[in-house]
């Protein structure tokens, strides 16, 4: 499975847009996008859903116990 950071990256760079003009089109700061790009574990979840719905796309929590069912 691809890795958040990896998916946000490939899919930017497919729409050729720089991490400033992603991160405007995004309405999240700069450093936001660098954060996910790079990996960074300490992310807010609101912030990285709005850069995932520019590729129709959301994180939500789960409980791992119900996976296993």
């Amino acid at each position: 499975m691809k890795q958040l950071s990896e998916f946000v990256k490939d899919r930017r760079k497919e729409v050729n847009l720089t991490q400033e003009e992603f991160a405007e089109r995004t309405g999240v700061a700069l450093t936001v996008v660098r954060k996910i790009e790079q990996g960074k574990t300490n992310l807010n979840m609101d912030k990285v859903n709005l850069v995932l719905q520019m590729f129709g796309h959301e994180l939500v929590p789960f409980n791992s116990k119900e996976l296993n069912k």
